[in-house]
């Protein structure tokens, strides 16, 4: 393994040891003092029984330089308009509350101060990297955080989160058990950084599940504007076992299509090569803007939280999104975020539906949330329940609840589930078990 330098990083996407969440929730107080954040107001539609509305918050980096999710709160004001179209949540109109985080420390603290002074009953749907920043201020008031992306390890152990999907740490331990049947050698290819430093460990628990060495470990600048010698450096460790088609796995969030592009141009030399990756460095709007069926994604595996886009599951968010967001691109119902943003909705109309004419506060939502609640999502995951530590919290995933992966396939330019027994699965695996055994120490 490639010796490793600790460096400060912005690739967010870590998983925790056991601890460390405390210590930076403690340390994340401090930044909670202005509380001038880029943020906006969708009033509900008229409707309801004349109560006070129910208001929410949905935050995500907008018009930034690095990842941006539009899409989750214009979802978001896309579900109030539907849902206040349809009598409401309980006969109480739905108020979402939008803030841009700007992909910065001090913007997320921004976001969870207003979300306090707001009064919000939970933030719902949302997009940060900075967890750390977050969820200090919204533990402080007492917020639920409800279906967050899954992209820091402080969303699987804080006390009022309430993750809906299984993160990075479910993705790579999925990748790894379903590449472990059908490549030879393999080589990740991820930022020399701290956060990095956390990504050989779930992708090589599930090669090892599968009776596969582990990867090889090639550590990429993440602020690079070209990848040329790492995609020579990871080809040529793939193709060492001449017997079985290696694969690479590049792991750089944003930077994965820049890796892409050299990647494609040393590829000539190694045709045999397979790719693969998770969703959230590569999705169908990027597939298909770096050329679909003709781009380096085709072939590709890709492990998802949820079912493809194609699946009739996701119908009745489609019908949401033709209803009240038509012609709004920003909505992309093939995005993650997107899709995430509508099943932390749909666990928002559950606990309300639960509550019924009571008070619906951030109190009373989370003791709902607490208290044994199980929402089901229509099959896009397994039956929501948020138990006051999961099975993984021995390795640090405390909060995490939903460790199941689907496996995807680029084919003719679209994602599509992979064919029964692609990865020993038949598109779908619960990575529970994996993880347990992860080697995070």
């Amino acid at each position: 393994m490639t010796g490793r330098r600790r460096t400060s990083s912005t690739f967010r996407p870590s998983f925790p040891r056991p601890g460390r969440a405390l210590a930076l929730s403690l340390g994340a107080t401090a930044l909670c003092a202005s509380l001038t954040a880029g943020c906006g107001v969708v009033p509900g539609a008229t409707g309801g029984s004349g109560d006070a509305p129910v208001k929410v918050m949905t935050w995500a980096p907008q018009d930034t330089d690095a990842t941006n999710k539009p899409g989750m709160p214009a979802m978001a004001r896309a579900y109030a308009k539907w849902i206040n179209a349809h009598g409401g949540l309980d006969g109480r109109d739905l108020e979402v509350l939008t803030c841009n985080d700007h992909n910065d420390s001090v913007g997320a603290a921004k976001c969870a101060r207003r979300a306090a002074d707001e009064d919000v009953v939970a933030v719902v749907g949302s997009y940060s990297q900075f967890g750390d920043s977050y969820l200090a201020p919204l533990e402080g008031a007492g917020i639920p955080y409800i279906g967050g992306y899954g992209v820091t390890n402080d969303e699987f152990t804080g006390s009022m989160s309430y993750p809906v999907n299984g993160g990075q740490p479910a993705l790579l331990a999925g990748l790894g058990k379903a590449l472990a049947a059908i490549c030879g050698n393999v080589a990740l290819v991820r930022p020399d950084s701290i956060a990095g430093d956390e990504l050989p460990a779930m992708l090589d628990s599930g090669l090892e599940a599968g009776g596969h060495a582990d990867a090889g470990d090639r550590l990429a600048a993440e602020d690079a504007t070209e990848y040329g010698g790492q995609a020579q450096q990871a080809l040529g460790y793939a193709t060492k076992d001449v017997t079985r088609k290696g694969c690479v796995v590049p792991a750089l969030g944003d930077r994965t299509d820049t890796f892409m592009d050299s990647f494609r141009r040393s590829r000539d030399d190694f045709p045999e090569v397979r790719t693969a990756t998770v969703i959230g460095s590569v999705d169908q709007t990027v597939i298909n803007a770096t050329g679909g069926a003709s781009g380096p994604y085709e072939g590709s595996y890709i492990t998802g939280w949820y079912p493809p886009a194609s699946d009739a599951r996701w119908d009745r968010m489609k019908k949401v999104i033709n209803e009240e967001a038509f012609g709004d691109n920003r909505i992309d119902p093939a995005d993650a975020g997107v899709q995430t943003t509508w099943i932390a909705y749909t666990v928002l109309k559950a606990v309300l539906d639960r509550i019924g004419g009571g008070e619906v506060s951030s109190g009373t939502v989370r003791h709902t949330l607490d208290d044994g609640l199980r929402v089901s999502t229509g099959g896009l995951t397994p039956t929501l329940h948020w138990p006051y530590e999961s099975r993984l919290a021995a390795v640090g995933f405390s909060r995490l609840v939903n460790a199941n992966v689907t496996l995807q396939v680029v084919q003719n330019g679209k994602l599509v589930a992979a064919r029964k027994g692609v990865g020993g699965t038949n598109g779908i695996a619960d990575m529970t078990d994996t993880l347990v055994n992860a080697d995070v120490g």
